[in-house]
Parts: C-alpha cells; structure tokens; sequence
C-alpha cells in the first residue's frame, strides 16, 4: 500500500513538472536570423504561441524600448494578417551614426485579417531591424497578446535575479560588432594568402625537380641507347672476324 501511494505520488508530482513546463516556455520570444550585431542590421522573427484551449489569438503588439530607439523597423507581409508600423516624434533629435533622427518606431501591431493563430499553434511575424545600438547587449521588446475571447496577456515582465518570470518579456540579444570580427577575418586571409604562397612555392619546387628529375632519366636512356648501339657494332665485327 505504501509502495502504491509512492509511486501515485510521483507521478503526480511528474505530470505538474511537465505541465508547469510547457506552460513556462509557451511564450511570445523574439529570435534573430543568424546575427543581430550591434550598430548592424537583423532580420528577427518574433514567435507568439497560442495558449488557450479555447480560444484563438488574433492580434499582437510589440512596443520598442524608447531607451534605445530603432530608426528602421520593417515588417515583412505575413498572410492572413495586417501590420501597422506606429512612429513616434523626438522632442528632441537624436545623432545615430551621422544622420539626424526627428522620429522613432515605437511598436508595431499585428491584426488578424483573414487569419488566426489557433490552439495548439503558433504564428512567427518577421521584421528587419536597424541600426541597432551599440551601448547596450538586449533589447527588450515588451509584447501584448489579443485573443478573440477578449482576453489580453502582457508579455513585459522583465527577469530580475535570474528568474523567469511568470509572463517574461521577449528579449533580443545582441552580439559583438561587425567591425570586431574583421580584423581576425583579415588575419586568416593574411595567413590563407600566407599558406597558399607556400604552397605554390611547394609545388613549383617539386615541378622544377619532377623535371630536373625526367631530364636526367632522358639522357640516361641516351646513353643506354648509344651503348647499344655500340655494342651491336662491336658483336657485328667480331663476328666477320
């Protein structure tokens, strides 16, 4: 008896670990194709997943931060589905890489026209990005989630001490700056150049020999041929004699 209720107990304990699970990681997430560098350009695609049995998401809102403002935000055509860019006016200009910024994207929203994302499924909305910052390594891009019930999830929860929280914020991580991996990509084809040099060194040392190598054998047959010769002269005389 006390075996059975210890493995009821466990499972039970099993199956909440893996529902508190999927409910944990069935959030809307951001994720660059290939590289979102600082001061570059990124194409993103930002993933929402439907969550509800009963209900289907028909409308998502990601906001930029005002932090670190983005000139450039453009969506790519999704299907089923309407996008409207917002832009918002500077009080005051900003100076981003040599050019006088008067406005930002501030959020852009998706609207179902046509389309749903459904239970069980999930829709990805791509958009490019630039120039993105060089002062900071993320983004946050706060998101709002529509369902057609009228039930609105704000996905702006941002992570504090390591712990996700219960409705966590999308975030875009950013990497090193183009400019960094130049100078190592100029290295290697430095040494490419290097190497290749050598190696054609190599092998006109080995042709030069190759041929070094067959004129000799040439002139060794030569001398065979003329020996025969010779010696086919001598047998005939010898045996006149």
């Amino acid at each position: 008896m006390n075996v059975s209720r210890v493995l009821i107990a466990a499972g039970t304990a099993a199956t909440s670990v893996v529902l508190l699970s999927g409910t944990a990681f069935a959030h809307v997430g951001v994720q660059p194709e290939g590289q979102a560098a600082k001061g570059g350009y990124a194409t993103v695609n930002v993933k929402v997943p439907n969550e509800r049995d009963n209900a289907s998401t028909v409308k998502v809102e990601v906001n930029f931060p005002a932090d670190h403002p983005l000139a450039s935000v453009m969506p790519q055509p999704v299907p089923g589905w309407k996008a409207e860019v917002t832009r918002t006016k500077l009080d005051k200009p900003l100076d981003m890489h040599g050019k006088q910024i008067t406005e930002v994207v501030s959020k852009v929203t998706w609207t179902a026209n046509g389309s749903k994302i459904g239970p069980n499924e999930f829709q990805q909305f791509p958009l490019s990005l630039g120039r993105l910052p060089e002062n900071t390594d993320e983004l946050v891009l706060k998101a709002i989630q529509t369902y057609d019930n009228k039930e609105v999830v704000r996905w702006i929860e941002e992570p504090k001490g390591g712990e996700e929280p219960q409705n966590p914020a999308p975030v875009l991580k950013l990497s090193a700056p183009a400019g960094d991996h130049g100078a190592p990509a100029a290295a290697d084809a430095k040494d490419g150049a290097k190497a290749g040099e050598k190696e054609g060194h190599a092998e006109a040392a080995a042709e030069s020999g190759t041929d070094t190598t067959a004129r000799v054998l040439g002139a060794l047959g030569i001398l065979v041929g003329i020996a025969g010769v010779a010696f086919g002269v001598l047998a005939g005389r010898r045996r006149s004699a």
